[in-house]
């Protein structure tokens, strides 16, 4: 199974604190923001301080991604400089509204892993969408670069381009949302959600989680440590979901052993998809440990 991506908590690159600290919670993603949470006159600071915790500090086998300024500034050059030489993580790209934007950071990404000796793709590349323009383009953007692993929804400035604010329900990211998970599919990457602002909500955050999941986003970015719990119950299958992947598996094998190309279950037919979906269920299942080699549960 690829990458889990079901947590990816925010923190700001000009906290020394929450940057050491990091890597004690449960998350899958540690995302170190250099652009909106850290303002102009901090800038080179905190990006020295994301250098340095890169280098130095083992965040185990947690995925580490860094969100620069925009690389057509000197300040998200500089973004690209510093962390594409460490080797250690994903570079997200703010405010993408075209595939453009993505080519012009892939650019300078190459340029600066040539001058560096780092193989060339190496480093990989993640998209935040966050504008009405960015929406219409997602599968452009999506579908621009092999280094993208990822398109990720940006609400605020989404819902601010739109002329409108977040509500309750979200039904105003429906649309949003949709695209940047319709695009993710059509490229292979994953599709990311955006954060839920409002951390003393609870029972709001574990509504909109249980949203993008059925809708069928692969994670949420978060703010608060106290998020990754409610995330990961959300995205961990039921032992309901896992017991009848198994038993659609072992279906599947007992109908092979028998030669037989007519797959059925408790008297109906087992079909591609059903099995696709069921081999997800086990994987996921597997990489989140609730099931171990050898179908124990």
């Amino acid at each position: 199974m690829r990458q889990l991506r079901r947590t990816m908590l925010f923190v700001p690159g000009n906290q020394p604190g929450m940057i050491k600290d990091a890597g004690i919670y449960d998350q899958d993603s540690i995302m170190f923001d250099l652009e909106d949470s850290v303002s102009v006159l901090e800038k080179d600071a905190a990006r020295f301080l994301v250098y340095q915790a890169l280098c130095s500090i083992d965040y185990g086998s947690k995925e580490l991604v860094v969100r620069v300024n925009d690389p057509t500034t000197k300040c998200g050059i500089d973004d690209l400089e510093a962390i594409v030489r460490t080797q250690k993580a994903i570079i997200r790209l703010p405010k993408t509204e075209n595939a453009q934007d993505v080519l012009v950071c892939q650019q300078e990404v190459e340029r600066i892993e040539a001058e560096n000796g780092i193989p060339a793709g190496s480093t990989k590349m993640m998209a935040a969408i966050e504008s009405a323009a960015g929406v219409l383009n997602a599968k452009e953007i999506a579908c621009s670069s092999k280094r993208l692993v990822g398109i990720a929804l940006g609400a605020e400035d989404y819902v601010t381009d739109l002329k409108t604010r977040r509500s309750p329900d979200g039904i105003e990211l429906l649309f949003g949302r949709s695209m940047i998970l319709l695009a993710a599919r059509a490229a292979g990457i994953d599709a990311i959600d955006t954060v839920y602002s409002d951390i003393n909500n609870e029972e709001g955050f574990r509504q909109e989680v249980e949203l993008i999941h059925q809708l069928g986003f692969d994670g949420k970015s978060i703010i608060n440590p106290r998020q990754i719990k409610t995330v990961h119950e959300v995205y961990t299958p039921s032992q309901k979901d896992i017991q009848k992947a198994l038993d659609i598996v072992d279906a599947i094998e007992e109908a092979h052993r028998k030669g037989s190309g007519v797959i059925a279950l408790n008297g109906k037919m087992i079909d591609k998809p059903v099995v696709a979906r069921a081999q997800r269920t086990l994987d996921l299942a597997r990489a989140v440990g609730v099931l171990r080699e050898g179908g124990e549960i």
